[in-house]
């Protein structure tokens, strides 16, 4: 007999249902999947108040905007509006907080439009974009949309996917940024990534956007991995790394074995700035070569790419002399440590500074897979990151590498 998996879904979310009509079971067996079956209950009727809150907002949105576009008495209520709102309507979280909010959710995400159906007769359903389909232009995505007519089509997450992965408060953080371009990535992260809230949060504060070189090269948002792409076999690896949340001070003293210590303090949010399928393994692993003690300082596994990432870190600018002791760690992984099914290793040398000509006469040749970027104790203002990576993509203008 086939072993075929039963569910039951609604609207996306499945409850899983076990065969028992051919099989006798232990009252243990009774207890588990009575369990379960409880469990993924519960946690699909949350996530579907989730989605029917993150809906209601959307439409509170609608009716305030619409209300003050069009109704007569927009001049009489006029700031006052919300607060008067929450004094009439009278119900327990609704505050003007939250339909401030709901204002700018219906403002910026048109999109939501596309999980309203219109019920025709009692056998016939419509989607509402296809009835209403101008509703979009009233949007404040219009304007940029009218400068980039590709932006909604390339640069849109849709509606669908934005209620069934992000909750409201996620989407309330992603509204802090003013730039499209800035809230699109911010959701594909935030959905590849599975970020909670806090962790979204501070990807938001210490400028993630900026750092990746987004916003100084808007076209290399066309080459982020999709939600299809999750399996990509290609490391992206931030410049700079920012450590900020270790709390150390770029004008103290530190030593290596300091911020060492701090990161693996702070493993959590060293992880998020690694990127995504990073699992830590050991740090300072003791491997013979030669019958010669060596200890790399932080070895990972990355579950996406199948490999192991040993990281070097250094409190001084590069030298090759660092890149050969990691490409020595790398060839002894790839030779002693790759278990079946696994890619070869990967390493990367964390420094203070690196010179570029440097940098790519040193990895010249090395037939391992070898990535050098720098740090920051202390994250700069946006402006300096700007500058910093206006510079980068000048000087890679001006080889001509595209």
């Amino acid at each position: 007999m086939a072993d075929n998996t039963i569910v039951y879904n609604h609207d996306g979310l499945e409850l899983p249902v076990s065969d028992w009509m051919h099989d006798s079971h232990s009252f243990l067996e009774l207890t588990h999947v009575i369990q379960s079956t409880h469990d993924a209950a519960q946690t699909c009727a949350i996530k579907a108040i989730n989605r029917m809150q993150t809906m209601r907002n959307w439409l509170i949105g609608y009716y305030i905007v619409e209300f003050e576009q069009h109704g007569k008495d927009r001049a009489e209520y006029g700031d006052h509006l919300l607060k008067r709102l929450v004094e009439k309507v009278n119900r327990k979280g609704l505050n003007v907080t939250l339909f401030q909010n709901s204002r700018n959710f219906y403002l910026y995400y048109p999109q939501m439009m596309e999980n309203l159906w219109v019920r025709k007769s009692s056998d016939q359903i419509m989607p509402f974009a296809s009835i209403y389909p101008t509703l979009s232009d009233k949007s404040m995505f219009g304007s940029f949309v009218e400068k980039s007519p590709t932006v909604s089509d390339k640069f849109r997450t849709s509606g669908r996917l934005l209620i069934s992965r992000l909750s409201f408060s996620h989407i309330v953080e992603i509204m802090t940024q003013s730039d499209p371009f800035a809230r699109y990535f911010y959701e594909q992260e935030c959905i590849k990534c599975t970020w909670s809230v806090r962790e979204l949060r501070r990807q938001i504060s210490t400028n993630l956007y900026v750092r990746a070189g987004i916003s100084t090269n808007p076209e290399k948002l066309m080459s982020l991995p999709t939600m299809k792409g999750h399996d990509s076999n290609a490391l992206q690896i931030r410049e700079p790394f920012t450590f900020e949340f270790l709390g150390l001070k770029a004008q103290e003293v530190v030593t290596e074995h300091d911020i060492e210590e701090a990161l693996i303090s702070h493993l959590q949010e060293f992880l998020l700035e690694l990127g995504k399928g990073f699992c830590f393994e050991s740090r300072q692993k003791r491997i013979v070569i030669d019958d010669e003690y060596y200890y790399p300082d932080l070895v990972f596994y990355n579950r996406v790419l199948h490999c192991s990432v040993i990281i070097e870190l250094k409190d001084e600018e590069f030298s090759h002399e660092n890149l050969g002791q990691l490409n020595a760690y790398v060839s002894y992984y790839k030779e002693n440590e790759m278990q079946p099914g696994d890619n070869p290793p990967i390493g990367i040398l964390l420094c203070t500074r690196k010179g570029k000509k440097m940098v790519e006469y040193a990895l010249a040749g090395m037939d391992n897979q070898l990535f050098v970027s720098t740090y920051m104790l202390q994250l700069p203002d946006k402006k300096t990151l700007e500058d910093f990576l206006m510079k980068q993509l000048q000087e890679q203008e001006n080889k001509g590498i595209k």
